[in-house]
């Protein structure tokens, strides 16, 4: 098993959460409201439960490891602009859920938004930077980076000093 099969594995659960933004994005016109609404507060509680967290996560332990390995600061830059996308269409879509038919097409291009930016995001860190840090960390290493990537995650927001988003 490779050192970082846990990461691997932890993406492997977000996959149909990601999938399910697409779906509803697909779906927007042809769903009932009600059964929408529910669709859409489970979405939102994906982001804020599981997904802010694991970029917190990253932030704070995956991307100082990676950057680290590569030799420079600025290593993960884009991947952390990332992240702030991801933010910024996660607070948008709780806004657009408070008004769920003022905006039809903006809905449908913040869930396609985010779908498309997480699906390439978890690729870039798949076949780049799970990788690279396989071939540098030892097994110890890398457990011990697992470990501070779940406390990080597990921790409750007001630890991390920043509010709950989503």
């Amino acid at each position: 098993m490779s050192v970082m099969q846990p990461l691997r594995d932890e993406h492997q659960r977000l996959w149909p959460e990601v999938e399910r933004l697409r779906a509803l994005a697909e779906r927007l016109g042809e769903r009932d409201p009600q059964e929408f609404d529910h669709e859409l507060t489970a979405v939102r509680q994906f982001l804020r439960d599981h997904l802010i967290p694991h970029l917190r996560a990253e932030e704070a332990v995956l991307y100082p490891a990676v950057a680290a390995a590569m030799g420079s600061p600025a290593a993960t830059a884009t991947m952390s602009r990332d992240h702030l996308e991801m933010d910024r269409l996660a607070q948008e879509l709780g806004k657009l859920h408070q008004h769920l038919d003022a905006d039809p097409a903006g809905l449908q291009r913040v869930l396609y938004g985010l779908y498309a930016l997480l699906a390439v995001h978890l690729a870039k860190e798949e076949e780049i930077y799970l990788p690279l840090l396989e071939q540098v960390l030892s097994a110890e290493e890398a457990h011990r980076l697992l470990s501070d990537m779940a406390q990080v995650q597990h921790a409750p927001d007001a630890e991390q000093g920043r509010p709950a988003q989503a």
